[in-house]
Order: structure tokens, then C-alpha cells, then sequence
């Protein structure tokens, strides 16, 4: 019976630590405009308008440059939730993991980097590796 608790207990931290940071889901890209027409009216779904016009606003997509200015937030915010947001919550509130909404204001870039990359507590180290470890990194330090 001891050995059955210890296996029931050990499938159970391997489940929920494998979930963390496994996700292989993909975020579509923010503000991609659509193509092609609805059939009924003939304007386009991205703009609204017609396409004889000619008067579609620009379709570039808008800056979402940090506040610190050393990385793309839109690009952090998506390698977050499909790493991090496991455990951390897709709205960083906490889950398996800490609450990390106001960590910038607990711990610099190279501090959060260092965990990243080492790992603190149940959080393995090296989930997110090089330059989208960076990314995370800068954008949570941000997060005050």
C-alpha cells in the first residue's frame, strides 16, 4: 500500500511539472488584417470598406515597443503565455507558480533572467533559453 501512495504520488508532481511549459499551442499574429471579401456586401473584414474606394487605413501593424524600449511587448506577451502561462496564469495572476503581475517592482531583468535560466523552487530551469529568455526577462522586470 506504501508503494502504491508513493507511485500515485510521484505520477502526480511528474504530471503537473511536465505541464509546465510544455505548451506547443501558437498564438495567432496581433492585428494580422484578413483577406479576401464577404460575399454579401463586398468590403473587406479587416477595413470595412470597399475595396473600389481605395481608402483602407494602413494595415502596418502598430508599434508595441516596451516601455523600457528593449524588446517587442506583444512579442513577450505571446512567448510568455505559450512557456509560462501554465503555471504563471495567462494574466500572470499565479497558478502552480507565483502571482508575477507586479515582479518588476521584487526583481531586476538579470534577476528574473537568472531564474530563467536556473530555475527557483519547483520551476526547472531552462525552459525559455537565449533571446526569448531576454525577451521575458525585460518584459517582466517592466511588470510594476
Amino acid at each position: 500500500m506504501k508503494r502504491f501512495s508513493l507511485a500515485v504520488v510521484a505520477a502526480v508532481l511528474a504530471f503537473s511539472l511536465s505541464a509546465c511549459g510544455t505548451s506547443k499551442q501558437t498564438q495567432p499574429p496581433a492585428n494580422q488584417p484578413s483577406t479576401g471579401t464577404t460575399p454579401s456586401t463586398g468590403t473587406t473584414p479587416s477595413t470595412g470598406t470597399t475595396p473600389s474606394t481605395g481608402t483602407a487605413p494602413s494595415t502596418e501593424t502598430p508599434s508595441t515597443t516596451a516601455p523600457s524600449g528593449s524588446y517587442d511587448a506583444a512579442t513577450a506577451e505571446a512567448l510568455f503565455k505559450n512557456t509560462c502561462a501554465g503555471c504563471h496564469g495567462q494574466s500572470l495572476e499565479g497558478a502552480v507558480g507565483p502571482n508575477l503581475q507586479k515582479i518588476g517592482s521584487q526583481l531586476s531583468k538579470d534577476q528574473i533572467l537568472s531564474i530563467l535560466q536556473n530555475g527557483k523552487g519547483a520551476m526547472p530551469a531552462g525552459l525559455v533559453k537565449g533571446s526569448d529568455a531576454d525577451t521575458i526577462a525585460a518584459w517582466l522586470a517592466d511588470k510594476k
